[in-house]
This record gives structure tokens, C-alpha cells and sequence, in this order.
């Protein structure tokens, strides 16, 4: 979900009053929503959007003492501005952490000097431990960094790795994107060259050394608690969100109902061994159909490039079977990289780095200073939901 693309602020007009600063109420949804299209924002419709608080485990728990947000009211309920705050449940150590994430921050052009009030009262919050924003542009950037928000040290956040899986529809949304008036008929004989050049240069996943069988999976169903109960000890040393059976069905109830969530498995006679998730991404204002891995997590980490591997290449050939764009990467770890280096994977620089956090005291910031600690991923924050 992309945060309000912030302009420079605009003097509020004398004959206007200043916005009142209150907690959001579900009714207030129409309002958020009519707000965030006029930037070519997306905000759920009402069932999804009440979705991220009434049925989120963390919330539940807490809901009497955590906001689901908040709005700038203008007046006789005229909303000029919102951002979402959507609780998760993490661990680390054997301890668990409240973490707050923000979710869509729109403030309306007249208002815009508003905004920082917003994103200060999110980070006031007194019983968070830790604050997440994991899509962060450049034009909110220095906001969360005035606000002593910190790039997650571990992974590139501002660039992403992808293969094309359908060269015609890539080129086309490729040159609508840059106001070509011939995408389309252009799109045949530049998407035929770029094919040929990934020919040549051999572009394809590592070859799966220990014959990994991968296996669709239609939901979170109890092998996945199970699945949990054994990564939360594994990887214990490491900030990890809550992955639950339930918080999984939570998480990517929504997409997982439009089609829009590929859940992939390995099993071993002993269970799970390791899942991913990949996530639908469009950017409809070029036309362009994306998959994005959203969460892998695997038991055995001797295991996990291997696997990884495995379930990249059964989702490479799902998105060509449905004439889906391209497969991308975001947050990719170094190690990783290196791996992937051999598929020649394409780049795109993106204008900012995505995820920034904040620790909630002075003791879990410097935990958090070691990038050892961190296993970041589109599963943290908004990215997913």
C-alpha cells in the first residue's frame, strides 16, 4: 500500500479552519476512501478495510488501548486527511513485541502542512514497542527520518530484482508508462528483441539440485500451526512476525479470496518443511500484471536456497501460464543476491529506501542495530496486507 505521494507543504487559506486531529472510527471508511482515490490511492472496500482491525489477532487483544488511526476533520465530518495504524504481533528472544505499522498516510493538497501532525501522533504512541513502514517514497522519506525513523539494516530496500514471464505485455505497459502512443503495436518487436537478449544470456532459475517437490496449497490449513510452533524456536534469535495459522488467514484472507495469493509448499515426512506466499501487485494505470514473493520461511536454512529456488521457478511458470508481466523481488538479502546472480535477474532502482522501523526504547533500538537480528520481508508492515 503506498503512502500519500507528499508534495511540498501548501499554506492553509485564512478563510479555512485548522483541521481537528481524532482517532478514526469505522464509519469514517467513504470518506478515507473517496480521499485516497483522488490520488490514485487504494483503499479496501469496507469488508477489507475493517478486516485489517476486526479480525487481526493483534488487535483483538488490544483493541480498547490502540487507535485504528487517525483523520484530520474539518468540520461537520469533512475528513482532509488519514493514517491507518494497524497493530502486528512479533518476537524476538523468546519475547513478544507490540509493533504498529502504518497504513495509506493521504492528506488532501489544502491541508498539507497538516501531515506531520499525523505521522507525530503515530509515533507518541506509548504502548507500541516497535513502528513499522515498509512503504515509504521519497516524498514521505523525510518526514519518517525527521520523526529518527531508521532504514532496516538488513536487505536492499531501494531496488528490486525481476524476470519478464510475458515480454509483449511487459513492453507495452513499459512504454505506457513512458507516454509512448504506439505501446501497443510497438510492443510485439521490442518485446521479441528483449526476449532474445534473456535467451542469450541464459536467464532461468539455479537447476533444482535436490529434486524439490512443490506443491500448490489452497489455504493455511494446521500444518501450518505446527509449522510455527517449530520456526518461532528456530529462529527465535530474530525479529519475526507472528505467523500463526491464524495470522496467516488473517493476513491474506482477502487475496487468497480474489485469487490473488499463491501459497507454495515442501513437505517431508515430518510435515512442512517450507512455504511461500506470492502476492499480486498490479500497477493498473499501465496495464501491468505483477507477482511479488510476499513471505518464505523454511525450517532447515541449509535448505532454504535451494527451496527458495524451487518455489520461484513453479511461481515463474504459473504467471507465463496466466499471462502475468513479471516475478518480482523486493528487500533481497545479500546472500540471496548472490544466489540469484546466476538467473540474471533484471533491475529497477526504486526512489527511496521502503521500510524504515523505529524501537519503541532505548534497550530494543540497540538489539536492532545489528543486522544479524533482522530477517525483514514483504510480510512486515503494509506491503502484504
Amino acid at each position: 500500500m503506498n503512502p500519500d505521494p507528499l508534495s511540498q507543504p501548501t499554506r492553509v487559506s485564512r478563510s479555512q479552519k485548522p483541521p481537528k486531529l481524532r482517532e478514526v472510527r469505522f464509519e469514517d471508511h467513504p470518506q478515507i476512501a473517496a480521499l485516497a482515490s483522488k490520488f490514485e490511492l487504494y483503499v479496501e472496500s469496507y469488508p477489507g478495510w475493517a478486516h485489517l482491525w476486526t479480525n487481526n489477532p493483534a488487535y483483538r487483544e488490544i483493541k480498547d488501548k490502540f487507535p485504528m488511526g487517525w483523520v484530520l476533520d474539518t468540520g461537520e465530518g469533512a475528513i482532509s486527511g488519514y493514517l491507518g495504524n494497524v497493530p502486528m504481533n512479533y518476537e524476538l528472544d523468546g519475547n513478544r513485541l507490540l509493533a504498529a505499522t502504518t497504513r495509506a498516510w493521504v492528506v488532501d493538497t489544502p491541508y498539507r502542512s497538516y501531515s506531520p501532525l499525523l505521522l507525530g501522533t503515530y509515533f507518541q504512541q506509548r504502548n507500541v514497542d516497535l513502528f513499522l513502514s515498509t512503504t515509504v517514497n521519497s516524498q514521505s522519506e523525510p518526514a519518517y527520518r525527521i520523526f529518527e525513523g531508521i532504514p532496516v539494516p538488513q536487505g536492499a530496500w531501494d531496488r528490486t530484482l525481476f524476470w519478464i514471464t510475458h515480454y509483449q505485455g511487459f513492453m507495452e505497459s513499459f512504454l505506457r508508462q513512458k507516454g509512448g502512443a504506439m505501446a501497443k503495436p510497438l510492443s510485439y518487436p521490442l518485446g521479441a528483441g528483449v526476449f532474445l537478449r534473456d535467451q542469450l544470456t541464459r536467464i532461468r532459475l539455479p537447476a533444482n539440485r535436490r529434486e524439490v517437490t512443490v506443491l500448490p496449497c489452497a489455504s493455511f490449513d494446521d500444518r501450518f500451526e505446527v509449522f510455527w510452533a517449530v520456526l518461532r524456536k528456530k529462529k527465535s534469535n530474530l525479529l519475526l512476525a507472528v505467523r500463526s495459522q491464524e495470522v496467516l488467514d488473517w493476513h491474506f484472507k482477502f487475496a487468497l479470496q480474489q485469487n490473488a495469493a499463491w501459497i507454495y509448499i515442501v513437505e517431508s515426512n515430518s510435515g512442512l518443511v517450507a512455504y511461500s506466499v506470492f502476492l499480486r501487485h498490479d500497477y493498473p494505470q499501465i496495464g501491468l500484471a505483477r507477482m511479488r514473493l510476499a513471505d518464505f520461511q523454511c525450517l532447515e536454512q541449509e535448505l532454504a536456497p535451494d527451496l527458495l529456488m524451487a518455489m520461484l521457478q513453479a511461481a515463474m511458470n504459473r504467471c507465463r501460464q496466466e499471462s502475468i508481466h513479471m516475478l518480482e523481488l523486493l528487500g533481497v538479502a545479500p546472500e540471496l543476491e548472490k544466489t540469484l546472480e546466476r538467473a540474471s535477474p533484471h533491475r529497477r532502482p526504486l526512489s527511496s529506501w521502503l521500510y524504515f522501523y523505529k524501537a519503541g526504547y532505548p534497550s530494543l533500538a540497540e538489539r536492532l542495530k545489528n543486522s544479524a537480528v533482522w530477517e525483514p520481508s514483504l510480510f512486515d508492515g503494509d506491503s502484504s496486507l
